[in-house]
């Protein structure tokens, strides 16, 4: 599986990537009443400082790079949701939250662990706004001068479930 999108890192005032980015911060929980996926990416990010507006800058395949531990706090299937709602390609962190990365794999959501993203950005190897490929299956971004920046590849049963398009879906192949 292949997505080319553009490179969009959420960073902090100091040019640091920011960590411990949670539900709330993805999805403010004054919008959970809210249940049509299609209406939920106009509130993506709009709880974290310096991003409330991404959802009018986001673009579809759109490759997220954040700090470590994304998407902790509670269980929120929104903050997944509404990434899917803008057609967001996949989000790159070091790690992510336990619930958030079940339920993004749950429902078919790319996610890709790397550790060293922020030595890729620090030395300049990937920058906000590059158009990259990123070879999910093996967990490669390919810049568009051929270089290739190693990720964690995704477990096979996160594949499957990917490729079946979510664990209900994959549930009625088994």
């Amino acid at each position: 599986m292949k997505i080319k999108g553009r490179i969009f890192i959420l960073k902090d005032k100091n040019g640091n990537l920011i960590k411990d980015i949670d539900t709330d911060q993805i999805y403010h929980n004054m919008y959970l009443h809210i249940t049509d996926i299609k209406e939920m990416g106009k509130y993506c990010l709009g709880n974290l400082e310096g991003y409330e507006n991404y959802s009018l800058v986001a673009k579809k395949n759109d490759i997220i790079i954040a700090g470590s531990n994304f998407g902790a706090g509670s269980s929120r299937q929104h903050a997944v949701d509404c990434f899917r709602s803008l057609g967001t390609g996949c989000i790159i962190a070091p790690s992510f939250g336990a619930i958030f990365k079940r339920n993004a794999i749950n429902s078919g959501f790319c996610i890709l662990e790397c550790p060293k993203i922020a030595e890729y950005i620090k030395e300049g190897k990937i920058s906000h706004g590059e158009i990259c490929e990123l070879d999910f299956e093996n967990g490669i971004i390919k810049k568009e001068n051929g270089e290739e920046l190693f990720c964690i590849p995704p477990s096979k049963v996160q594949l499957d479930i990917l490729k079946a398009g979510g664990l209900f879906e994959y549930g009625k192949r088994k």
